[in-house]
């Protein structure tokens, strides 16, 4: 948990708080008598999104392959198949003399200069299995990646009316090799700037990070996620090199409305808000309130 003062030219936004002690919570209040001492921090605060916002989560994003899903639900099953097998091989001698396992599957196959359990030969294809779907899936992305940087897409026009309890798009006109499929309002919290975060800690960069937070990876922005440190595996899936990533990274902290159904022709679509209160747009170093609008759509050739 991260408690600073922020110090700060511009109008602090009304007192907020999200979420909830025993999980994750985000709150921005003024100061106490009784407060402890804390950190302070110098940063902008705004009602306008940021620009690195506006690179990485403005514009049209292509969806990732569907073989990405299948390969992370697999890998849990697939780990645990090779964990069991080498553990019965660790329990062979025992097995095989109360007549639990049968002498055709104990043992091992010698290659070359090492030993290899029988067991692994079946497990270890099994294993394989969601790496080569990630391999796949990304080669897929990558290909369909190229093809937008090719032929890229224009952005559709909207006119929107902001209230308390949602937004209304009087107009939605998309280019042409494109349908509207559904579309939705959501709220979330976007990762905060790594240096930030190092300064509210009391860290200092290049030395031992923070726990949960890796070493300072390139300067090229791949997504907001990898440049603070704090991703474990990959964030989204590969991306080619682009002035703006072309997958959109979710927001680790989001709330969102209902889908509506685009496909229908109308000239009033209302997003409705998420369930649950939200403050309004908050940028800043550390907390960052970020609305948007999602549509999904499906160009001429299927991608979507």
């Amino acid at each position: 948990m991260i408690e600073v003062v922020v110090e700060s030219e511009n109008q602090p936004p009304p007192a907020f708080k999200i979420g909830s002690d025993d999980d994750w919570i985000v709150e921005w209040r003024g100061c106490k008598s009784n407060d402890p001492e804390m950190s302070e921090i110098t940063c902008e605060v705004s009602s306008e999104p940021f620009p690195f916002l506006m690179r990485t989560r403005n514009g049209w994003y292509i969806e990732p392959d569907p073989l990405h899903k299948i390969a992370r639900r697999l890998i849990r099953p697939t780990v645990i198949l090779l964990i069991l097998a080498l553990l019965i091989h660790s329990m062979e001698p025992g097995l095989v003399s109360m007549g639990l396992l049968s002498e055709s599957f104990a043992g091992s196959y010698r290659i070359g200069p090492l030993d290899y359990p029988k067991l692994l030969f079946a497990a270890f294809p099994v294993f394989m299995i969601p790496i080569a779907f990630r391999m796949i899936a990304n080669l897929r992305d990558i290909r369909r990646q190229n093809t937008y940087i090719a032929s890229p897409i224009e952005s559709p026009e909207i006119s929107l009316e902001v209230n308390s309890s949602g937004v209304l798009a009087n107009r939605i006109s998309m280019p042409i090799d494109m349908m509207a499929v559904r579309g939705r309002l959501q709220v979330g919290i976007t990762v905060p700037e790594r240096s930030k975060v190092l300064e509210a800690l009391r860290r200092t960069e290049g030395e031992q990070p923070s726990p949960g937070m890796s070493t300072k990876l390139p300067e090229r922005r791949i997504t907001s996620g990898e440049e603070l440190g704090t991703g474990v595996g990959e964030a989204i899936p590969m991306s080619v090199a682009h002035p703006r990533v072309l997958l959109l990274e979710p927001m680790r902290v989001h709330d969102p409305g209902e889908w509506v159904n685009l496909k229908e022709e109308s000239t009033e679509i209302f997003f409705k808000g998420p369930v649950n209160d939200w403050p309004g747009s908050v940028y800043s170093a550390l907390i960052a309130v970020h609305w948007e609008i999602v549509i999904e759509a499906i160009r001429d050739d299927g991608t979507r």
